[in-house]
C-alpha cells in the first residue's frame, strides 16, 4: 500500500486493549470514533497492532478513555463473513483518561461516554449522575439513567442560545 494510502482516525479507547497473540507482540483494541457530535455518527472500529513494540505499549500503557490518534490502512472484508478494520502503523496519545481524586472500586463505578459527553456512575454514590464535555465544561447532574438525554439536550440548547 502506498502511503498516501493511509488514513487517520482519532477517538476514544472504550475498553481494554488485548493481546493478538500468546507473546504480546501483536494487539487488539476498538476505538469510537465520532466525527461529528451525533451519536448517529459514531463508529466503533476494530484496530490491529503488528508491530511488537507498538503492541507492548497499546497493552500496558493505554487506559479505556484515552483519546487516541491512529494512522494506518483500511482493510476492507472481502467475504461477508470477514470483519473491517484498521492495520495501525502509527499511534499517538492526544489525551489521557482523566483520574478521578477518590475512584470507588471499580466493581461500582464506571465512565461512560454519550458522543462527546462524559458521565460518572457509581451505583454506592448518592444516585446523581454527573455530567461533563469531553473538553471538561460542567453539563450538570441527573437524577438517574434515563434523565441523561434531557440534561444533554438542555445544555446543547442554552449553548445554542448563547447561555453560560
Amino acid at each position: 500500500m502506498a502511503a498516501d494510502d493511509a488514513i487517520a482516525l482519532d477517538g476514544f479507547l472504550d475498553e481494554e486493549t488485548v493481546p493478538g497473540d500468546l507473546h504480546g507482540s501483536t494487539a487488539w483494541f476498538r476505538l469510537t470514533v465520532s466525527p461529528t457530535d451525533e451519536r448517529t455518527d459514531e463508529m466503533i472500529l476494530p484496530r490491529s497492532v503488528a508491530d511488537p513494540a507498538m503492541a507492548h505499549a497499546v497493552i500496558h500503557d493505554l487506559v479505556p478513555g484515552d483519546k487516541l490518534r491512529v494512522i494506518g490502512y483500511l482493510r476492507l472484508p472481502r467475504t461477508p463473513d470477514e470483519p473491517m478494520w484498521l492495520v495501525v502503523t502509527s499511534l499517538a496519545v492526544l489525551e489521557t483518561a482523566p483520574q478521578l481524586s477518590e475512584p470507588a472500586a471499580p466493581s461500582t463505578a464506571v465512565i461512560e461516554r454519550h458522543g462527546p459527553y462524559v458521565c460518572w456512575f457509581d451505583a454506592e454514590d448518592s444516585g446523581e449522575i454527573p455530567g461533563w464535555t469531553e473538553a471538561g465544561v460542567w453539563v450538570g447532574t441527573a437524577g438517574d439513567p434515563d434523565a441523561l438525554s434531557e440534561l444533554i439536550e438542555a445544555f446543547e440548547q442554552r449553548q445554542a442560545a448563547g447561555g453560560e
